[in-house]
């Protein structure tokens, strides 16, 4: 195989690039070639070349929800997060998939479009929010997502309606159809800016007080199963404090697990595996991740 670096001077792409220094829980082995492509071009030709090449590809927005494994990731990875443009038409945001989804409800506050309030602090990308049907405080972004840009592996470029994004708790088509969401379309309504603004801080200081925000973690570990709230399951099991390693099932929040010491992937994969053993031995319920586990071990 060519050297990457030869093949698409004009991208960034770096070799062995520890994952570690882009991942919000700062754990993960290198990606074989890392990649940062600036526009749709970009991605098509990475892309493009990937499938004639059969090499491995994987897709990271802001690598908030996401625990990257100690061994790396083989292949091709791209980090889209250059490609970060925000535009207002109307009742309309469409922002690039790199584009933070903060930046986004800020963009749509600004112009007081209300809608995307329940967004104003969830950490990933548009294109992770369109991926895992990102949600939080009663909000999800099915309810506002209008369409879609995506490129299929085929090497078409189709914009996919909300009904075609076939959205459910925590999952998007894009789960099943390997595409690389390029762009999303919110559809908002006119609000009044101070009350936006308002429900946004308020919103934003309930997650300071009940998250660990200070300490790097990838979020929401486990998905809600139905009829109890994770969280509240793990802190009945007596399980907060809990630490493998350097990973510790957070004392603030226990949906949470939190690098407290040079926490690698593997100690995170060893406080999931013992909070649902623990969980699935006290209460008879099994704690599915939300939080998505790649790479090579």
């Amino acid at each position: 195989m060519a050297n990457l670096m030869t093949e698409f001077p004009e991208i960034e792409i770096k070799q062995d690039e520890p994952l570690m220094r882009y991942t919000y829980t700062h754990t993960g082995g290198p990606a074989d070639w890392l990649a940062f492509p600036k526009n749709v071009d970009e991605v098509k030709q990475l892309v493009t070349y990937a499938t004639a090449q059969q090499l491995p590809l994987t897709v990271l927005g802001n690598a908030s929800n996401l625990i990257v494994r100690d061994g790396g990731i083989t292949g091709l990875t791209l980090i889209l997060t250059k490609m970060d443009q925000i535009s207002v038409n109307g009742n309309e945001v469409t922002a690039q998939a790199g584009a933070a989804y903060i930046d986004t409800t800020i963009a749509a506050r600004d112009h007081s479009l209300t809608g995307l309030e329940f967004a104003a602090g969830i950490p990933g990308s548009v294109g992770g929010a369109i991926f895992m049907n990102a949600g939080a405080y009663g909000g999800e972004t099915r309810l506002v997502a209008d369409r879609a840009t995506v490129l299929l592996p085929d090497g078409t470029i189709k914009e996919l309606s909300n009904e075609e994004l076939d959205f459910g708790y925590r999952h998007s088509s894009i789960q099943e159809n390997h595409g690389v969401v390029l762009d999303a379309t919110f559809k908002l309504t006119p609000g009044d800016h101070d009350q936006i603004k308002a429900k946004m801080d308020e919103l934003n200081a309930r997650r300071a007080a009940k998250q660990p925000l200070d300490l790097p973690s990838c979020g929401s570990v486990f998905k809600r199963p139905t009829g109890y709230y994770a969280g509240k399951l793990i802190h009945d099991a007596g399980l907060q404090g809990y630490t493998s390693g350097g990973a510790q099932v957070s004392k603030k929040h226990a949906g949470f697990i939190v690098n407290i010491d040079h926490g690698t992937a593997n100690d995170y994969v060893n406080v999931i595996h013992h909070v649902q053993a623990t969980v699935k031995e006290k209460f008879g319920v099994c704690l599915e991740t939300e939080v998505r586990i790649i790479g090579r071990n």
